[in-house]
């Protein structure tokens, strides 16, 4: 279980050779990620923790773009700090979202933390000594398991089934049974189905 904490860099970053790298990548995950560490080095220079990634960029991240999402989901606390950052990389709000038209990428930061202290959260080391952090598989699992059985979202049914086939070595069922079997989540009879249907 990895912590947002604050991180020491080796290096200052050069905030225009970042933008470059952004602009000539043809993948889009690679774009986004790199823009996420791009913020999140920023946030990090000022003394503030990092943002958690969450929402469908994680997503595309652990399905490695099965999925695809065209913005930056953060989990962040201090809006007002990540606003600023955004602002001074070009983007400009609209709505709920903070736009880069140039780079065709939109961040918003729908929640100001994660649900749970010991929510565990992924480092992903990027290049040019940058970092993002992912929100935890199961947590994450968990958001689409919600939304499979609640929205009846049919694609979120088949990446809840694509994780575990993927993950189910990997994952920390204790916690992901516990998580689901709390009231605002109710899902462990489905969870349990899964992971029967799993190891069938």
């Amino acid at each position: 279980m990895l912590s947002s904490s604050l991180y020491c860099y080796d290096k200052r970053v050069n905030t225009n050779d970042i933008i470059s790298k952004i602009r000539a990548s043809q993948s889009p995950l690679a774009r986004q990620l790199l823009m996420t560490g791009l913020i999140t080095r920023l946030l990090e220079d000022q003394g503030k923790p990092a943002p958690v990634l969450i929402g469908g960029l994680a997503l595309s991240y652990y399905t490695r773009e099965v999925y695809f999402t065209a913005d930056i989901d953060l989990a962040y606390a201090d809006r007002e700090a990540l606003d600023s950052v955004l602002k001074n990389l070009g983007f400009v709000k609209r709505g709920r979202y903070w736009s880069q038209d140039e780079l065709d990428i939109a961040v918003e930061a729908p929640a100001s933390n994660l649900a749970g202290e010991e929510s565990p959260v992924e480092s992903v080391e990027l290049e040019d000594g940058l970092r993002c952090m992912i929100i935890g598989l199961e947590d994450l699992l968990i958001d689409r398991l919600n939304a499979c059985r609640h929205w009846k979202s049919e694609v979120d049914c088949e990446m809840v089934e694509l994780l575990i086939a993927r993950y189910r070595e990997e994952l920390d069922w204790k916690y992901l049974e516990r998580k689901a079997a709390m009231p605002e989540n109710d899902s462990l009879a489905e969870l349990i189905s899964l992971k029967t249907k799993r190891l069938s």
